[in-house]
């Protein structure tokens, strides 16, 4: 494995869980996470000039149980990132990633309770560029 999956982010960025749980990607999901740095968040962080903060990244399937994940999450497969950027609120940095030149297959605004963050994916190959938000248990469409 490389030393680093992006230019501005770690391995222990991107697969750090407090479950205790073992959360090492394997080679194939590896790859994906280098896809992910590449297309998009270290063009971001580029793009924002200020440190990108991760709160989720990849996600082996019992992590994912474990947190209450989504059966189909692409954290699972190393595709999406949750992220956070001091001093700006989560529909800024949305606006950013939309307004940078980066690509991405889902672009989603979420808030639980107190927490609120971005969730950000890509795919190798055709990305949608869905845009949503998830607030109260439930997703909507998000026209920023």
């Amino acid at each position: 494995m490389i030393d680093r999956p992006g230019r501005f982010f770690s391995w222990a960025e991107l697969s750090t869980t407090g479950t205790g749980l073992p959360n090492d990607p394997p080679p194939d999901v590896a790859a994906r996470l280098v896809a992910l740095c590449a297309a998009v968040l270290d063009p971001l962080r580029e793009h924002l000039g200020r440190p990108v903060r991760i709160s989720s990244g990849y996600r082996s399937p019992a992590v994912n149980t474990k947190i209450g994940g989504s059966k189909t999450s692409q954290h699972m497969v190393g595709e999406a990132a949750d992220l956070s950027v001091a001093g700006l609120s989560i529909e800024e940095v949305g606006r950013a990633i939309i307004a940078s030149a980066v690509t991405w297959d889902q672009l989603i605004v979420e808030r639980s309770g107190a927490s609120e963050w971005v969730h950000v994916s890509y795919k190798i190959g055709a990305n949608r560029r869905q845009t949503l938000r998830y607030q109260n248990g439930a997703y909507t469409k998000w026209n920023p």
